[in-house]
């Protein structure tokens, strides 16, 4: 690789990313202010969705992405502009994704398999664990305490006679994947003195967690009070937490959703939690977003929802820029890249 490498920015930058990634020794920056939309919020990669370009500006925008080396992120977030792109740009290397599941992204391109194994695609995977896992704890801890119900008195004044409730260090937490944002989930439970179970495609040795392969997985959720789904939208994921293994959960089993909506069969979900069967879900993500604002998700008392939104944290932004970097610098130095995505899994 040469020295530096021809960079553009596909998702929206705020100062501080332009800033950081201009000052890089091996970053050649190539960014025009206009073309992007303006950040909604901290760490916004989509930008204002009712910014649009001129049809020069569109052009312009098109013709460094068809120049570049480098991508950071994926053109306006958008796989068609992705699949757009790439065939028209011989020169590209790499394309790094914002999203910690950003093979499903880059699937939804659909890129010739010739464009796939030319070009490097790497994640952001990591740079939310910290803030999943703490969700992942926060729903089922909400779950654990009745929630619901005490909000309900307090709501109703009230004083209520005292209730048993669950206690985190005698249940058993099932986490479904264990990537970083999985394995992450799991210390934390297993640090509060729950008994962790794994599941992953590849199994793999985790401290302190009893690994299985997804063959196990209904028998794994026979023995769960919790279930968190932690899935990438990757090849085979697609309601891997099916109705089986809701139904073979315990009663009254917590389930929270903060890796891919599609990942959970929604009916099942919806069925359990009106039979009383699943007793809580934290969701951060659906099926389909937005979630249908005629969805019985919305109205159930034992359900809290959180508009795929508990990733977003103050240091997103520079977490994923050190991932990026770290990975510029092994890509110049010839040294193997960080959270490379599988071609054919798609995570």
């Amino acid at each position: 690789m040469t020295a530096k490498l021809k960079t553009v920015i596909g998702s929206v930058p705020s100062a501080r990313v332009v800033e950081r990634l201009s000052a890089d020794p091996v970053i050649d920056l190539h960014y025009e202010a206009e073309l992007y939309p303006p950040q909604r919020f901290v760490s916004d990669w989509e930008g204002d969705p009712d910014f649009t370009r001129t049809a020069q500006q569109q052009a312009r925008y098109e013709q460094l992405l068809t120049s570049a080396e480098v991508m950071f992120g994926i053109p306006d977030s958008r796989p068609s502009v992705l699949r757009r792109v790439v065939p028209l740009n011989p020169h590209l290397v790499w394309v790094h994704t914002m999203a910690a599941g950003g093979g499903g992204q880059v699937r939804m391109a659909k890129l010739s398999d010739a464009d796939l194994e030319r070009v490097i695609f790497t994640t952001s995977a990591g740079a939310h664990a910290r803030t999943l896992a703490e969700y992942a704890v926060f729903g089922v801890l909400c779950g654990a305490k009745e929630l619901p119900r005490v909000q309900a008195y307090q709501r109703e004044h009230v004083w209520a006679q005292r209730w048993a409730t669950k206690h985190i260090d005698e249940m058993t937490i099932l986490v479904v994947a264990m990537g970083e944002i999985g394995r992450l989930t799991a210390d934390y439970f297993r640090h509060m003195g729950a008994q962790v179970i794994g599941v992953n495609r590849t199994v793999r040795e985790v401290p302190g967690v009893e690994m299985h392969g997804v063959a196990d997985l209904v028998a794994c959720a026979a023995r769960a009070d919790a279930i968190i789904n932690c899935l990438p939208g990757a090849v085979g994921t697609e309601k891997l937490i099916s109705a089986e293994v809701l139904a073979a959960a315990k009663p009254g089993v917590i389930i929270v959703s903060l890796g891919r909506g599609n990942c959970v069969d929604e009916e099942a979900l919806i069925a359990g939690l009106q039979s009383g069967h699943i007793g809580y879900a934290a969701l951060d993500v659906m099926t389909r977003e937005p979630l249908d604002t005629a969805s019985p998700l919305w109205d159930m008392p034992n359900v809290l929802i959180t508009p795929h939104t508990m990733a977003f944290a103050a240091k997103e932004e520079e977490r994923v820029m050190d991932i990026f970097l770290e990975n510029a610098h092994a890509l110049v130095e010839g040294r193997p890249l960080r959270n490379v995505m599988n071609k054919e899994l798609f995570y």
